[in-house]
């Protein structure tokens, strides 16, 4: 596959929608839904092998780190809309230097190259006043709500396939270790595949200023009800277990993390209610993707 570097001529020519994160679940999620809906799509990719599938249905390919304020001015330029998908870092370095990095340079790049709409994934409780890993979406959530241009913060909830941790331990031992706390409590929760469809929606929209769009899937689930569905999918007993609060810095610097603190506050944050939705139950979306149908794509994933 071959790919060229593009004038802004080129581009002005070509009014379409820019999707970073293509290669991932919620980007490629978001990609599908507009293809399906006739809509051309410029794939912003770090690695252009990556995106050869892309390619073969039909989508322009261009080549932009998410760090790099030239590469994507020249990968937005032209479009109708752009969809925003910060890259998560799970072991941030005090202060979050990595996530600013990248917001300036989409901050930067929006300002530049002035597309005609922005759709940007934030996530749940990003207006928490605590610091916590999702703190990250709060610092770009503030640095983008002034731009010229509409702007859509799509604030989904807790996804689904984090439960990917969890197939191997309820499959082969019946327990699940929660994180979440305590195992009755039923926080919001959404499939990935809702996430794309529901960006890919709001894209196509117009509105005008800055809006935030909360997004959850059609029940909340507790720890129990996780460990109840992986029984019906896996055909066994599970049963959702504790992990002790005094217990997690050093079991997650065992599994390599030199920062734990953020995911620490991040999981605190739900369990004490904290991170939550902003908004009126009434306002938010509702996804049609069911817990089950999740866990049964990752356990035949996980083979």
């Amino acid at each position: 596959m071959s790919t060229r570097h593009l004038t802004r001529r080129d581009l002005s020519e070509t009014a379409m929608y820019a999707i970073t994160g293509i290669t991932g679940k919620v980007g490629g999620a978001v990609a599908r839904a507009l293809l399906a809906a006739g809509q051309p799509v410029r794939a912003v990719v770090r690695d252009v092998a990556r995106a050869r599938s892309w390619a073969e249905r039909g989508c322009e390919v261009v080549t932009a780190g998410m760090d790099d304020a030239a590469s994507l001015t020249a990968a937005f330029e032209g479009t109708q809309g752009v969809f925003i998908l910060p890259p998560s870092e799970f072991d941030p370095l005090p202060g979050f230097p990595e996530a600013r990095a990248v917001i300036d340079a989409v901050r930067g790049a929006l300002q530049s190259a002035a597309p005609g709409k922005v759709v940007c994934l934030s996530t749940i409780g990003a207006q928490a006043a605590e610091t916590n890993l999702l703190t990250q979406r709060t610092l770009l959530e503030q640095a983008l709500r002034d731009l010229p241009m509409p702007v859509t913060f799509l604030r989904p909830a807790w996804f689904m396939e984090n439960a990917a941790w969890d197939v191997a331990p309820a499959r082969d031992t019946g327990v699940i270790p929660s994180f979440l706390q305590p195992l009755d409590k039923a926080v919001p929760m959404v499939a990935t595949a809702d996430v794309g469809r529901a960006a890919a929606e709001l894209l196509q929209q117009s509105w005008r200023g800055v809006r935030i769009v909360e997004l959850e899937g059609p029940q909340r689930v507790s720890p129990n009800d996780l460990a109840a569905a992986f029984a019906q999918v896996l055909g066994r007993p599970v049963r959702a277990e504790e992990v002790a609060r005094e217990s997690w810095d050093a079991l997650f610097r065992s599994q390599g993390m030199k920062e734990p603190l953020p995911r620490m506050r991040m999981l605190d944050g739900f369990n004490e209610g904290w991170i939550a939705f902003e908004g009126e139950d009434a306002g938010i979306v509702k996804g049609e993707v069911e817990l089950e149908t999740v866990l049964r794509g990752l356990v035949s994933e996980a083979g």
